[in-house]
């Protein structure tokens, strides 16, 4: 069987917040495409016989003395590359042209027109608008190159060397303001690399199976069940795999959402049959949590008492030779800190894992695939909608959405707002497409009210609910009234403790979509 990753894209990461984006834009078309630091060896980019290469954007100037470069031996490849925003600087540093900057810098929706035939605008309207996102431009183009699009600041907004099928952009076609972007990077794939959308998930889940199989051997597995998709998803696949050889341990911290551990059980023990072992560690979490009010102090807390108690479980079964997980592509790419070129913005709630001194050799059949990439797969394997589709989760739960203390009688405030607002949305039929993450937040704060002409003096819940496809950027969902109406109203009178409901209408950026 052909490796499904032969054949595909490297995407070299210069940086950029969106370089992963690249990689989920051109997967969707049944590419493979993977991220890989730019600095990274030149056996390691080469190691999938990739067709092409996509330089990403980046933070740096290119002509500053401690920028990242483009690596002269991946040039002798004579094999297609695309510059995006610093990636085309870096190619035209690299092959003789100049880079400056600009005049006047460009954020944001620009207007761009193309008038030369390419492969790459091939089809494509002769003004396109695109996102920009740049204070450098082209001065001079390498020889070989020439001009394919302009923009207003720009003469140079793309740019081509036709014969040797290397081209430059100066926008994002990666991002959803650049609504003709997907297009563009289909042009490259296809027309210009030649790659075969080979990349689907009945084909995944063949290879991926044997590839469980071969690495496992006769040997049992043990899985870290977390009800999210993720493990889900790992728990059906290795299943298939290997059967009852996989024993699965489930935690339930005291922090799920209302009802969460009974579904969990329920799904995987009674429908999917899996050997699932239980662990209520519920007031192990909340005595250790006791008068901590630290995002960052909450987090560490809680991964450092889930590695004991999962321990302690998995001591109690014998014979185990592997740990599985669920860990999937950004996991890889943001905890190996892919680019020291990228500037962090936030520390990511489930980057890493349980240790390596816990004493299995580790299993991790989803590394090569997206969030999105997950739930097909998860489909594909016939797992319910209710699984797949549950609402994102951080690692440490609703640990992060009580904001201050964390305490039962707190807990239990959060768990029931938080239902009263996804069930409303999912009887409207808002809970996929017009909103991908929501949920309720307990603030540390009171406020007085009036109920029933008495004097009122409790806590208040924040509604978040964003739309987005990619989780990098994100708009707050503008939902209905009736709906925030009626939501309030219900939290106001149904949960006790409340007296006051607000809805974030903060974007992402310059907000995060979690609070903590």
């Amino acid at each position: 069987m052909n490796d499904l990753r032969q054949g595909g894209v490297v995407i070299l990461d210069y940086g950029s917040q969106y370089t992963q984006l690249i990689a989920r834009r051109i997967r969707e078309q049944g590419v493979y495409a993977e991220v890989l630091p730019h600095a990274a060896p030149l056996e390691r980019l080469l190691r999938h016989q990739p067709a092409g290469f996509i330089l990403s954007g980046g933070p740096s100037s290119v002509y500053e003395a401690a920028a990242p470069q483009l690596n002269p031996a991946l040039l002798a490849q004579g094999r297609p590359i695309l510059g995006i925003c610093y990636g085309m600087q870096a190619l035209t540093h690299a092959l003789g042209g100049v880079v400056a900057p600009a005049r006047a810098r460009e954020y944001g929706r620009a207007s761009l027109t193309h008038r030369r035939r390419s492969p790459l605008l091939d089809d494509l309207p002769e003004t396109l608008t695109v996102w920009m996102s740049h204070g450098d431009r082209i001065e001079q183009p390498p020889p070989g190159f020439v001009p394919l699009a302009e923009s207003d600041n720009s003469p140079l907004a793309a740019m081509g060397d036709l014969a040797r099928h290397l081209y430059g952009v100066q926008f994002h076609p990666e991002v959803q303001h650049t609504p003709q972007g997907v297009a563009l990077l289909r042009n490259f794939i296809f027309r210009i690399c030649g790659c075969a959308d080979h990349w689907q998930p009945a084909a995944f889940i063949e290879q991926s199976v044997a590839a469980i199989r071969a690495q496992v051997g006769p040997e049992r597995v043990l899985l870290a069940l977390s009800g999210g998709v993720d493990s889900a998803v790992a728990g059906a696949l290795i299943h298939r795999a290997i059967g009852d050889r996989l024993t699965s341990i489930f935690v339930n911290t005291g922090l799920l959402r209302l009802g969460e551990a009974e579904q969990v059980l329920h799904v995987f023990r009674e429908q999917q049959g899996m050997d699932v072992r239980y662990a209520d560690a519920s007031e192990t979490f909340l005595e250790a949590l006791r008068g901590v009010t630290e995002p960052e102090a909450k987090r560490k807390l809680i991964g450092r008492l889930f590695i004991d108690v999962f321990k302690a479980q998995a001591a109690q079964v014998s014979g185990m030779r592997f740990l599985a997980q669920g860990t999937i592509y950004p996991d890889v790419i943001e905890s190996a800190a892919a680019s020291s070129a990228s500037h962090t913005i936030k520390s990511h709630h489930n980057v890493g894992g349980l240790p390596a001194e816990i004493g299995f050799e580790l299993l991790e059949p989803l590394r090569d695939l997206f969030k999105d990439e997950v739930r097909r797969v998860g489909a594909a394997l016939g797992l319910p909608e209710d699984i797949l589709w549950r609402q994102p989760f951080p690692g440490p739960g609703l640990a992060i959405r009580c904001l201050g203390e964390v305490t039962f009688p707190r807990l239990e405030t959060l768990r029931q707002a938080d239902a009263i607002f996804v069930g409303a949305l999912q009887a409207a039929g808002l809970l996929r497409g017009a909103t991908a993450q929501s949920f309720a937040v307990l603030l540390p704060v009171k406020s007085v009210g009036v109920m029933g002409d008495n004097r009122t003096y409790e806590e208040v819940v924040v509604l978040r609910a964003v739309a987005t496809d990619d989780f990098m950027t994100a708009d707050w969902a503008k939902l209905p009234y009736d709906l925030l109406d009626t939501v309030s109203r219900r939290i106001v009178n149904e949960v006790p403790g409340v007296n006051r409901v607000t809805y974030d209408i903060t974007g992402k950026p310059p907000g995060t979509i979690e609070w903590e």
